[in-house]
């Protein structure tokens, strides 16, 4: 059990927290009127992640087998055989569909485009530099779109632009953090992409959309009267990931959220101050 575990990538549905944002953030909680209302439209975005997980996992299998961590994923290690897990993505993409037409039609229009441009990016596009970090970008803005279509919440532009600019920080992160992971080894090896960057762009990449996602987040509390204590918070929630990544620690988010007790914190404190502004 534990190894199809491991290939659904069980920890990785915490992404698909992004759906909430707008209701979270809207204080539109209360008018949700029942737990399936909140649960389908989660459901859907994790029987669709998980069902990517699995193929890009059978479009580097020959690739992860190189690999002194990957060979160990359950497709590359030989522990669940293709065909098995070919089937198991076709039962999870049937049940993400079917969810999804439970919910609406333009939820159901943007699931399909997530699916497409996931696709896009396991079948060829993860070999473009930067076109590569704006489909796993994308993944996060369809999330964001989903939970106001879904939840029935009106987007505000500075919200949207600081989930695209915190996308591209962690994104940027989690890319720098594979090359530093190497330890000198060639970078390629790990995920060929990383060989084509030039020396200097993911720190750039980096520090370029952290200030602008602050800067955004900064503008949308203004906006909506909320605490200013969120934005030290926050900014302090960027240099400890930052911190992290130069520490070579590792990048990737849902990882450092689980593992780093400092982030994990920062995030429960976001979620308190944010739940105090809603019921003041």
């Amino acid at each position: 059990m534990t190894t199809f575990w491991e290939l659904l990538r069980i920890h990785q549905w915490l992404k698909n927290l992004m759906l909430l944002f707008p209701p979270f953030l809207g204080g539109a909680f209360d008018r949700l009127a029942s737990a399936p209302q909140v649960v389908v439209p989660l459901l859907s975005f994790c029987c669709a992640s998980s069902a990517l997980y699995i193929v890009n996992d059978l479009f580097d299998i020959q690739q992860d087998r190189q690999h002194p961590l990957k060979s160990q994923r359950p497709l590359a290690s030989g522990k669940i055989c293709p065909e098995v897990a070919k089937a198991l993505a076709v039962v999870l993409f049937a049940g993400a569909v079917a969810s999804g037409f439970f919910v609406s039609l333009p939820f159901l229009l943007v699931l399909f485009s997530y699916l497409a441009v996931s696709l896009s990016y396991s079948a060829f596009l993860k070999k473009v530099p930067l076109v590569e970090i704006f489909c796993i970008v994308s993944g996060f803005l369809f999330r964001l779109e989903a939970g106001g279509l879904a939840y029935r919440v009106k987007i505000s532009n500075w919200l949207f632009l600081s989930v695209f600019l915190l996308a591209i920080f962690l994104v940027c992160g989690k890319r720098l953090g594979e090359i530093r992971a190497v330890k000198g080894a060639r970078p390629e090896l790990v995920r060929p992409v990383l060989a084509k960057y030039p020396q200097g762009f993911l720190e750039g990449g980096l520090y370029i959309s952290g200030a602008g996602a602050l800067v955004t987040y900064t503008l949308y509390v203004i906006n909506h009267q909320g605490n200013i204590l969120l934005i030290p918070l926050c900014c302090f929630g960027l240099l400890s990931y930052l911190f992290r990544v130069f520490s070579g620690k590792g990048g990737d988010p849902t990882r450092a959220l689980l593992k780093d007790p400092s982030l994990l914190i920062i995030g429960l404190l976001w979620v308190a101050l944010v739940a105090l502004d809603l019921i003041r």
